[in-house]
């Protein structure tokens, strides 16, 4: 049924769940499974060149150790875990990602980092459903 699984993944317990079912998936149907993770742009009007890049460095240093955890993860179930990490907007990324790979199926928590805001604003998965060019498995936690 699927063939290659993209899962939206930021650490969060939201995104912890949805890989937790992106690896079972992979696993079931044989699925090639990608992760991307996504630094996002800071809005910050004021900050500096040098904070911008330290603060980038320190999300990617991050995002490095959730990865290989992830990775761990897969590999315990059999599954390779192959993982991506660009800079940009979450939903605009995860939606441009699962297009340019050709991918069966995204997978990604109901809520990650977005926290109060996306009460306010809509939740990287409310955007992503309304976008994607696959279907889309949106995991409670």
């Amino acid at each position: 049924m699927y063939r290659k699984i993209l899962v939206g993944f930021d650490g969060s317990p939201g995104a912890q769940a949805a890989l937790r079912h992106a690896i079972e998936l992979a696993r079931l149907f044989g699925a090639e499974l990608w992760s991307l993770s996504v630094i996002e742009i800071p809005q910050w009007g004021t900050a500096t060149i040098a904070e911008i890049d330290e603060q980038r460095r320190i999300v990617e240093q991050e995002l490095s150790t959730l990865q290989e955890a992830a990775h761990q993860q897969a590999t315990e179930f059999g599954v390779e875990l192959h993982t991506v990490t660009r800079m940009g907007h979450p939903a605009q990324l995860l939606v441009q990602e699962a297009q340019r790979g050709a991918f069966d199926l995204l997978v990604i928590g109901h809520s990650g980092r977005s926290g109060v805001w996306g009460v306010f604003l809509g939740t990287t998965a409310d955007k992503v459903v309304g976008h994607a060019p696959c279907s889309v498995l949106v995991v409670r936690w």
